[in-house]
């Protein structure tokens, strides 16, 4: 069964108002001041010098965010990479791998562009080299300073963004918001916030690190799509028909309200089946889902991110699995992000 109790509980203390949750977050604050300490004497290690950053000789970019997920990194990794093979390029993704999805993710969205898995990004880079790419786009890097990067695009998230800033694990916060001003380029990205909200985030981020250009790019719901085998035609619906319709919302990511909030921004009455980010879907979770569907007379609809590991688990017998698609729009600052891809360009032929 979905442990969204689990999710939601993870979101109080983060993200919540009142006594408890402000509870919460003064119980983790000694761990919290641990973390904030290590960070920092690692960042002070690499800005001297002292721990090597190790350079490549292929054109190398990072998409990485300050906060725990939910920001889009694979969606805008896989749209630059897509984005640099248009225009000449042979990019690779470099990743983790953490959680099995997004490789299966990015092999979906760009068939012909390799994806690389390894938790030593120097050795992911250098395998990136040796199957001849020319770029090696990093999906979730800005933390991973060992591999040094001709540009960094750190992601911020206009669904999540507020005043309170706390550090793991009292917050989301990987780091504080000041390393914004390490990026080349940062990206706000919106899902079901408005354009109005995502400019005064852009503004504030501004405020913050006034010399990092900066761009707003909207994730969107696109169509809704059946989930089956990524070779077969896809079979696809208006997302729009859902307008009336009962939808069991299954997720495992890092931002299950924003997805919540996209579907029932389309008429549809809204279920929730939150699992904590990254769930290994395993056989019995998926005909438990189903199971639910059937009972409480609702549409099973998923995230990419979740499709790619529940689709082969998904009864055959049981009402179709769909998941809802993303399209990408550039808002603002699509010269910046232009400027961007043109310079990685002109790095990406540099000799051994």
């Amino acid at each position: 069964m979905p442990r969204a109790a689990e999710v939601r509980a993870i979101e109080r203390v983060w993200y919540g108002e009142g006594a408890l949750p402000a509870l919460g977050r003064a119980a983790l604050a000694p761990l919290e001041a641990l973390y904030a300490a290590a960070t920092a004497t690692r960042g002070a290690l690499y800005d001297a010098r002292l721990l090597r950053a190790h350079a490549s000789r292929i054109a190398v970019v990072g998409v990485g965010n300050l906060t725990v997920g939910g920001t889009g990194k694979t969606p805008v990794s896989a749209w630059l990479a897509r984005r640099l093979a248009e225009r000449g390029a042979h990019p690779a993704i470099v990743l983790r791998g953490y959680g099995a999805d997004e490789p299966l993710v990015h092999q979906q969205l760009n068939p012909e562009i390799p994806v690389i898995v390894s938790a030593d990004r120097v050795a992911g880079i250098a395998r990136a080299a040796e199957l001849d790419a020319d770029v090696a786009v990093l999906d979730d890097a800005f933390q991973h300073r060992r591999a040094a990067r001709d540009a960094d695009v750190v992601l911020v998230s206009a669904d999540r963004w507020g005043a309170r800033r706390r550090l793991l694990p009292a917050g989301p916060w990987r780091e504080p918001a000041r390393a914004i001003r390490r990026a080349s380029l940062v990206l706000v990205t919106r899902k079901a916030a408005s354009r109005e909200r995502a400019e005064r985030v852009s503004a504030e981020v501004g405020a913050i690190a006034p010399g990092v250009p900066r761009a707003v790019v909207h994730l969107a719901p696109g169509a809704l799509r059946r989930a089956a085998d990524p070779a077969a035609d896809p079979v696809e619906e208006p997302i729009d028909g859902m307008a009336g319709a009962r939808v069991l919302a299954i997720s495992a990511i890092g931002d299950p309200g924003a997805f919540r909030a996209q579907l029932a921004e389309t008429g549809a009455t809204v279920l929730d089946a939150a699992f904590p980010d990254h769930h290994r879907f395993v056989a019995a979770d998926a005909a438990s889902l189903a199971a639910r569907a059937e009972t409480e007379g609702a549409r099973p609809v998923c995230t990419l991110k979740d499709a790619v590991k529940l689709a082969p688990l998904w009864p055959r017998a049981a009402s179709p699995l769909w998941y809802v698609s993303q399209q990408l729009s550039v808002e603002t600052g699509a010269d910046h992000l232009d400027h961007l891809v043109t310079a990685l360009l002109g790095t990406s032929h540099r000799q051994p």
